[in-house]
């Protein structure tokens, strides 16, 4: 009897983009991820005293071993939806990013001494990650369990320690944020009607 029973089908990809609540949805996660890397310099210059450590310096390579050492793990890789990388694939990625940054930047917090601005932050990566996990809802067409962030067990020995940490996951967040913007600015269709009139 079962076997009978059919479920519709998932609209594809351009339909499903098209729709009113699905564009709402983006632009609203394009807003909030601006919001996030406007607030990430006013975030990093709060929390971080040592001088050395520059939110956009070519000298963040050199602290790969350390970000390793410390246990920071590197954020997943963003591609733009096409052929071969579908919209859930993109969307999944974005969700459990935003949950990697969410739960680094609480591992860390508790060990500042100023963690106002790191704390909006975090807020605002839940507020996103919500979104996101919205447009997965549709995808999918099934609920999206809205994750608690993982607690995150960072090797923090010392005061060092933490200003690096902190430090890198703003950069790694600021750098996955602007991944983040080109693969939502793809799915953006009021950008074309713009340019369309």
């Amino acid at each position: 009897m079962a076997s009978l029973a059919r479920s519709a089908p998932l609209p594809d990809r351009s339909t499903l983009v098209e729709e009113p609540q699905f564009q709402q949805t983006v632009q609203r996660s394009r807003s909030l991820i601006q919001k996030i890397l406007l607030s990430i310099p006013g975030a990093h210059k709060s929390c971080i005293t040592t001088e050395a450590l520059q939110l956009n310096s070519p000298e963040n390579a050199k602290l790969d071993i350390m970000a390793q050492n410390i246990g920071i793990p590197p954020a997943p890789v963003l591609r733009v939806v096409s052929e071969n990388f579908t919209l859930k694939n993109s969307l999944t990625l974005m969700s459990e990013g935003l949950q990697l940054h969410r739960a680094l930047l609480s591992a860390v917090s508790e060990r500042l001494q100023k963690k106002n601005q790191v704390t909006d932050l975090m807020a605002d990566i839940r507020d996103l990650t919500i979104q996101i996990n919205k447009m997965l809802k549709m995808v999918q067409n099934e609920a999206v369990v809205q994750p608690t962030p993982t607690p995150m067990a960072l090797s923090l020995l010392g005061d060092y320690e933490v200003q690096v940490a902190a430090h890198l996951t703003l950069v790694q967040l600021q750098s996955f944020g602007q991944d983040t913007v080109r693969c939502l600015r793809s799915l953006d269709r009021s950008n074309e009607e713009m340019t369309e009139s």
